[in-house]
């Protein structure tokens, strides 16, 4: 079972596997002075597909916990969903959309939980994916990773919204069937006449072999997980990317081997790179604003960001 203490001064959590490798716990502190927030950041570490009670225990600790004030959620988005729905009194529509949630914050004596990677991830994407991309070269998506990234990722990108702007096939690879089953079940909630393939990978020669299939100009991403809190990569070394891609990692510390594979074949195939390190700062800004109550504007959004970018440099 997880170790926890009862807060003596306002407090806001981090839930994940290994959160004291985690940048945010460097950063929290420098946003927090920038930002004229009262509080201290505290990591909760819950091994991967943990029992549900462990799930549970930690939800039903920040509701009844005064001090707490909330938490952003990463790895365990789906897992704990469905283990403590139940103990929240709010939650947002893309929490019950999407069957996961990043983000529980406090309002009015209420727990609320929210899913705010659909956001984060569409300016994320914003910041690399060039204007009408699809549209101009008709290409496709691989996602190789069924969790809530992955989710909220294809959710943005076969919106109607987006008209001709879409991909012209989305294939969506995991190594279990289960997780596949539920994204299927979520995606197909929403209105979209973009294929999805949906393809049990239980060996990384399947991705390999799927990646052969992917057209050029494409966007392929890495959103299992593995490179960050477990090492590896879903791909082999021996895998071959499309001509004229986009490679996402959405890792953004750790042995990032996915993103090494490209960058190997980044002259050879032109391809654009990408890490994760857009999505990590929208990602916590967008719980930082919930959670304490607050908007981040757009000239302390880049006050953030600079802080952010001096601290990668300096500890580099």
């Amino acid at each position: 079972m997880v170790k926890l203490e009862k807060a003596t001064t306002p407090t806001f959590y981090f839930i994940g596997v290994t959160t004291a490798q985690s940048s945010i716990m460097k950063l929290f502190p420098l946003w927090a002075k920038e930002l004229n927030i009262d509080a201290v950041i505290k990591g909760i570490d819950i091994n991967i597909h943990e029992d549900p009670s462990v799930y549970r225990e930690v939800v039903q600790f920040l509701k009844d916990d005064e001090l707490s004030l909330g938490a952003l959620v990463t790895t365990h988005k789906i897992d704990l969903y469905q283990a403590a729905k139940d103990l929240f009194d709010e939650l947002d529509p893309y929490a019950r959309l999407f069957g996961e949630l990043s983000c529980i914050s406090k309002k009015d004596g209420k727990l609320v939980g929210h899913a705010k990677d659909h956001i984060s991830s569409h300016l994320a994407m914003q910041a690399f994916i060039p204007t009408n991309f699809w549209e101009q070269h008709g290409g496709e998506a691989f996602l190789m990773g069924a969790g809530g990234s992955s989710i909220a990722i294809t959710s943005n990108l076969i919106e109607s919204a987006n008209k001709n702007n879409r991909p012209s096939k989305i294939y969506v690879a995991n190594r279990s069937q289960p997780r596949l089953d539920s994204m299927r079940s979520i995606i197909n909630e929403i209105s979209t006449d973009v294929e999805i393939e949906y393809v049990l990978a239980d060996d990384m020669i399947i991705n390999d072999e799927i990646l052969t299939r992917v057209k050029p100009y494409s966007l392929i991403v890495n959103a299992t997980g593995l490179g960050k809190d477990r090492p590896g990569s879903p791909l082999t070394n021996n895998c071959s990317y499309p001509e004229n891609s986009l490679v996402w990692e959405l890792n953004y510390r750790g042995d990032l081997l996915f993103m090494h594979q490209a960058l190997n074949q980044k002259e050879s195939k032109n391809l654009h790179v990408e890490d994760g390190w857009v999505y990590f700062i929208h990602g916590w800004t967008q719980v930082i604003s919930e959670v304490f109550h607050m908007e981040i504007n757009q000239k302390e959004l880049s006050k953030v960001e600079q802080i952010a970018s001096d601290y990668v440099t300096n500890k580099s």
